[in-house]
């Protein structure tokens, strides 16, 4: 039995891996350890559930915030995936159970008893089931709307690379309020950061979403410090916004252990600044782009605000 709470058994693709230096984090980027009241009746909830959250097996550094508000990242279908991305820290391999038919009922027992007003629903990569986990995926969107009909639904899915492209229109017919498929990088570094992975296929997904349904919003994100450039990320803006997505997340890559990616740099909050006012002068509805953002942080304010400027462009 692996105890995914030992790094060489959580990663063992990158056991024999060369250590990354992990360099000092700037003042701009320390976060308050996690604690309180609230941290601790949302962590009672999830473990009353039996529930795996993004928020702890990425080791988000906004889980103390969030956390307090009572707010989490679910993770479905399990917590070991079947990528090995050099820059993520949920456990990899081939995983252990198959998809619990009950879990789309527990999250939304979770969603119900949180009182949330807006969720998000994200899962490792399942490439050993055959749908890649998409009905799993429209089940609990179900589920959550029919426990919490006023609770808005936003789902960050993976690239169902492996599938049959008509997957995606079972996720899309469940009518997630949000989807979102992050692109994490720049094409260039895909084979090092995200080999399992394709960049124009990810950016395909999510043009296909919006033909399926044009009025869903769609939602992308990239980090940087990875090693790209401004041009490269200017470009992939660009090539976005030809997929009509409507909102860009952007933040700064933490290396989460030695064996992981290295930390090309830290950006600096200005370059951050200068990213938002390029993304948004490109057409984009939203965008966050400061050092700790992440796909979910702040995700229910963002939602509202990016219905607002959906209704202020188009009426």
């Amino acid at each position: 039995m692996r105890d995914l709470k030992i790094p060489e058994q959580r990663h063992p693709e990158k056991a024999r891996r060369p250590d990354n230096p992990q360099p000092k984090k700037p003042d701009w980027i320390r976060v308050k350890a996690p604690g309180g009241k609230g941290y601790a009746e949302t962590r009672k909830i999830m473990r009353d559930n039996n529930l795996t959250t993004v928020c702890e097996e990425a080791g988000c550094p906004n889980v103390g915030e969030c956390w307090s508000q009572g707010h989490a990242t679910m993770m479905i279908m399990g917590e070991v995936c079947t990528r090995a991305c050099t820059f993520c820290n949920i456990a990899t391999g081939k995983p252990p159970e198959a998809l619990d038919a009950f879990e789309p009922g527990r999250v939304a027992h979770a969603v119900e008893k949180l009182g949330l007003n807006h969720v998000v629903i994200t899962s490792v990569d399942r490439d050993d089931v055959t749908d890649g986990g998409a009905d799993h995926f429209a089940q609990t969107i179900r589920a959550i709307r029919h426990r919490s009909p006023g609770t808005t639904i936003e789902i960050l899915t993976p690239d169902f690379i492996r599938c049959d492209p008509s997957v995606l229109e079972v996720v899309v017919e469940a009518r997630p309020d949000v989807f979102n498929h992050n692109l994490e990088t720049v094409p260039g570094l895909y084979p090092e950061v995200r080999p399992g992975a394709r960049y124009f296929h990810s950016l395909r997904l999510l043009q296909r979403v919006k033909e399926l349904d044009p009025t869903m919003f769609t939602k992308s994100g990239i980090m940087v410090g990875l090693g790209e450039d401004r041009q490269a990320v200017m470009q992939v803006m660009e090539d976005m916004r030809a997929a009509d997505i409507d909102f860009l997340t952007i933040g700064q890559y933490l290396q989460p252990t030695p064996k992981h990616h290295r930390v090309d740099r830290f950006v600096h909050p200005d370059e951050f600044a200068a990213y938002e006012k390029a993304a948004y002068g490109k057409g984009f509805l939203m965008v966050s782009a400061t050092p700790l953002t992440r796909s979910s942080y702040h995700a229910g304010d963002d939602f509202a605000r990016l219905r607002a400027a959906r209704l202020a462009k188009f009426g």
